[in-house]
């Protein structure tokens, strides 16, 4: 049998390369405008969508887009800027402000194409009258240790923003707006990738207020006023401004996931996809993926030897204990290794399709039924790890990181069980 990180490795490569926007974009090309066309975007795989769609695109074109520092693509027509993921900085405050000015004084027979893809809502940061770019890195860094979801992160996002929750759309009106979505959402509704500043949804200032309440946010006390006021109100999709405008997922987690077990099943092993919409504490999850696996390795059940398990989506951390490093991928693998340990036959896998997983260069890393025992061997308490959130450092202790950095694409988690 192929050995585990060659394996994984391919996986990762074929669910990145169904999610490539220079493969899938010619496919959603808009019918030309009478006037100029205008290409906005942000994300982490903004800069490949421009580059890709310039290509494509036959008339004359304009535009700016962002993605984060290191994530940037030759263009030459489109302008590419760079800016900060996942705090916000002031080089997203100009891109967003110079994003806005981009669209508007537009006519009826202009066009306006927003290439979105996952990590926008922290390159975009536009706060309204009376928040600073400040209060904004205070409500993103709330948000990211919190463990809510990206669902209800993204809620409460674009009520503090003036060019999130489909405002970027509504400042281009009467142009017509067409989106080409990279989807990172469990779900897969373009109104949360990036927090929809394009698209937007019905989820209400009131839902906002519900979420800081429920997972306790501790928000500065400018943008509690905010989300108090009615001007925090975000428009609605049956906004007249938004009629006529089109919506395109252009790539997602489901994609991805199938090629991914098409890759497996050509290499001769059965894949299984569990779901393409897994949320929840990492740990929680990777518990749960190790209790599956263990069914397996010892029973047989619910799937036959040599099997391996696929899942996406994208998992959360809580911290309760601030100055670990590492993601919710690592977090996740360490939390499964201690569920695998001793076991003999499972390895694992998970990786961020961006590319990168928390604040280092890796995007997740490998692990197998040795990884706990090797690291007690290194002098190091794996349990003690994982409650520490320095699941990055467990697994660049052992050499076991895996490192392929910016993929141009991002469709959130690719995660692998591979019970042989």
């Amino acid at each position: 049998m192929i050995e585990p990180r060659t394996l994984f490795t391919s996986l990762f490569e074929a669910a990145v390369a169904a999610a490539d926007p220079t493969k899938t974009i010619r496919n959603f090309l808009p019918k030309p405008p009478k006037g100029r066309t205008i290409i906005v975007g942000a994300g982490k795989g903004a800069a490949q969508m421009a580059q890709a769609f310039e290509r494509e695109w036959q008339g004359l074109l304009e535009g700016l887009v962002v993605t984060r520092y290191g994530y940037g693509a030759p263009c030459e027509r489109i302008e590419v800027v760079e800016a900060s993921h996942p705090v916000p900085d002031a080089a997203g405050l100009e891109a967003s402000r110079r994003l806005l000015d981009l669209v508007s004084n537009l006519t009826p027979d202009d066009l306006v194409v927003a290439l979105i893809s996952g990590g926008g809502s922290a390159l975009l940061p536009a706060p309204p009258t009376g928040l600073t770019l400040e209060d904004e890195i205070a409500v993103n860094k709330a948000l990211l240790s919190s463990g809510a979801p990206i669902s209800a992160m993204n809620t409460v996002r674009k009520h503090l923003s003036v060019i999130k929750g489909g405002r970027l759309a509504a400042a281009a009106h009467p142009a017509r707006v067409v989106t080409l979505v990279v989807s990172d959402i469990p779900g897969d509704d373009p109104a949360l990738v990036s927090s929809g500043p394009t698209v937007p949804n019905a989820a209400s200032r009131e839902d906002a207020l519900r979420i800081v309440k429920t997972y306790g946010l501790d928000l500065p006390p400018a943008a509690m006023r905010h989300l108090e006021s009615p001007e925090a109100d975000a428009p609605y999709p049956d906004d007249q401004r938004f009629a006529g405008n089109k919506v395109h997922v252009i790539a997602s987690a489901a994609v991805s996931l199938e090629a991914a077990a098409a890759e497996a099943r050509r290499q001769g092993i059965e894949a299984v996809i569990l779901s393409d919409a897994i949320e929840g504490e990492a740990r929680e999850v990777g518990s749960v993926h190790a209790a599956i696996a263990r069914e397996i390795a010892r029973k047989n059940r619910p799937f036959a030897k040599p099997v391996v398990m696929l899942s996406g989506g994208e998992t959360t951390v809580t911290i309760r204990k601030k100055g670990g490093r590492g993601g919710r991928n690592t977090e996740f693998l360490l939390a499964l290794a201690l569920g695998i340990d001793g076991i003999a036959g499972i390895h694992a896998f998970a990786a961020d399709t961006d590319g990168i997983d928390g604040s280092e260069d890796n995007a997740g890393a490998f692990a197998d039924f040795t990884t706990a025992s090797r690291l007690r061997e290194a002098g190091l308490d794996p349990k003690a790890l994982l409650n520490g959130h320095d699941a990055w450092a467990a697994f660049q202790a052992l050499g076991d990181l895996f490192v392929p950095g910016p993929t141009g694409t991002n469709v959130n988690d690719l995660r692998a069980v591979l019970v042989r």
